[in-house]
């Protein structure tokens, strides 16, 4: 039942927001987004297709990069390199990594914004960089200072062209956030409601694009060279980060992210109470390039468990309802929001979890969308080809890449063998070879897939306070099968197959993704890390014992 279909006997609700009928928005509307009557919203399109390649172009490699910048980045980061070389590479493999990690965060952090950036980006690559690379730069925070109220000041009423006091009755000086692209203060309009306030760095844009064309001089110079790269290509690395940062610089763009993954939410589901989701509303006239004013959400910090549960929200129903939402949209319409991590998420006191910071987002075309839904699905069942498929329409894999040839060199037609039961040498030489095998299969990472990776990460990553004790094996099962049983027809059409052709999902398949043998019925995120701590206690055994013998 929707408040305009509540029975008159009772007291009047006020009505329905109209603009709920297509986006997942707040209840409380401080004014009604009208996508037809936004004039912010004019030329969108081909400036994102030209930011897009303009930030291609400015990561290929060039002869000579601007000497300025490039000396600035020789003089911090040569240091830090030849430390390594001179110092922690003699020590053994552990502390080659963790000193090379080390002195290349303290160096990112004296680059300044795009490097702490490209540092953060890094942090979320668990399992495609080392473990020592991801841990260090997980220290890596936007250490950049607030720009002064004035500087602030100069922003606003440039982009907006009136002064502050004719469009805020209150801003308040001190930001609620200061990271490296922008910062976001809190403010009142003057017609009464309560907003934020996110404002570009001076010369931002300047300064990214200078340092973009600096590492892409300096990327190929880098490969195989040093430890931290090995499963990673440098030059594609950069590209990456290139389309990632590029259309952060744009907060109309950012903006139209905002309406697009609301739009995404409110066709996956439809029904009002469903949307565990919302959006905060961007300003029908306050959005420029370098100044996005949206409606204000107040609630609990993601990470804050104990206090919402204090409050009557169940934490798990929360985490699992994000999922079940995130998963629709993405798999359904090929766009999400690219980085969720606790400051990017606010849980309401109703449980609705609003979604902020649409700055990186993610965008699959029809192909990858259906890669990604296949991958999703043939997960759900155990079709293993259907994965190795899957991947190359991602593309992850090559467009030519023999099928068959990726199986028999991943060995993935052989039962899964749960690495907690391998010795050292087994474990170690697993991932050797799995390693080997990926680079000469020509495997890379796209944009999209790391960011769906990386958000994946971090709700695996939250159930550790938001839902320890949940069973991940009945979860996870229990979550695709929903998606098959509501949007199998759906889905059956996109994969090109009858609805009776996807097949049941198995919680064999399940298990094996996760590693597991079929003696294993129920796995808690709790027994999960104390499998993950195990097997990260006998590589780091097995690296000391290695440095002892080279001694």
């Amino acid at each position: 039942m929707t408040r305009d279909d509540a029975p008159n006997d009772g007291p009047a609700l006020p009505p329905t927001p109209a603009d709920l009928e297509w986006g997942a928005f707040s209840d409380d509307a401080p004014w009604i987004v009208d996508p037809t009557g936004l004039e912010w919203r004019s030329g969108l399109a081909a400036l994102r297709l030209a930011t897009a390649a303009k930030t291609r172009a400015l990561a290929r490699a060039r002869a000579l990069p601007p000497v300025a910048a490039a000396w600035r980045v020789a003089t911090i980061l040569g240091p830090a390199l030849g430390m390594w070389y001179l110092v922690d590479r003699r020590h053994g493999r552990s502390r080659s990594r963790g000193g090379l990690s080390r002195r290349l965060r303290v160096a990112f952090e004296r680059l300044g914004p795009t490097y702490i950036k490209l540092g953060q980006i890094l942090s979320a690559g668990e399992g495609v960089f080392p473990e020592e690379l991801v841990e260090e730069f997980r220290l890596c925070r936007d250490q950049v200072p607030a720009e002064s109220f004035e500087t602030v000041r100069a922003t606003v009423e440039e982009e907006l062209g009136h002064p502050l006091e004719d469009v805020f009755s209150s801003f308040e000086e001190v930001p609620i956030a200061a990271a490296s692209i922008a910062q976001v203060h809190a403010a009142r309009l003057v017609s009464g409601e309560e907003v934020v306030i996110k404002v570009q760095r001076p010369q931002i844009a300047r300064q990214v694009r200078r340092d973009l064309s600096v590492m892409a001089w300096l990327a190929p110079f880098l490969v195989g060279r040093i430890p931290v790269t090995a499963l990673a290509n440098p030059p594609a690395l950069i590209e990456l980060f290139a389309e990632t940062i590029g259309e952060e610089l744009d907060f109309r763009l950012e903006a139209e992210n905002m309406l697009d993954v609301a739009r995404v939410l409110a066709r996956a589901a439809p029904t009002r109470t469903r949307r565990a989701l919302v959006v905060p509303r961007p300003h029908a006239r306050l959005v420029t390039r370098r100044v996005l004013v949206m409606e204000r959400l107040h609630g609990y910090a993601w990470g804050d468990a104990a206090t919402m549960r204090a409050a009557g929200i169940d934490t798990a129903q929360v985490l699992m309802a994000t999922l079940i939402a995130f998963l629709e949209g993405l798999v359904l319409h090929g766009v999400f929001h690219g980085d969720l991590h606790a400051g990017n998420l606010l849980v309401l006191p109703d449980g609705q979890v609003a979604l902020l910071d649409f700055g990186i987002t993610g965008r699959l075309d029809e192909r990858g969308r259906r890669g990604l839904l296949r991958l999703v699905m043939s997960a759900a069942t155990n079709d293993v080809r259907s994965q190795v498929e899957a991947m190359r329409e991602l593309g992850a894999l090559p467009e030519d890449v023999d099928v068959d040839a990726v199986i028999a060199d991943l060995r993935l037609d052989q039962p899964v063998v749960d690495p907690t039961t391998m010795d050292v040498e087994q474990l170690t030489r697993e991932i050797r070879e799995m390693t080997k095998s990926l680079l000469g299969l020509g495997a890379r990472m796209p944009k999209a897939l790391m960011l769906f990776v990386k958000d994946m990460l971090f709700i695996d990553n939250a159930m550790a306070t938001m839902a320890p004790d949940v069973d991940v094996l009945g979860q996870t099962v229990a979550i695709l099968a929903h998606l098959q049983s509501r949007h199998g027809e759906r889905i059956a059409r996109d994969l090109g197959v009858s609805p009776s052709a996807l097949g049941e999902v198995q919680a064999a398949g399940i298990r094996s993704s996760f590693g597991l043998g079929d003696d294993v019925q129920q796995l808690t995120h709790r027994e999960i890390q104390a499998r993950r701590r195990l097997i990260s206690t006998r590589l780091r055994e097995q690296h000391r014992s290695k440095e002892r013998g080279e001694r």
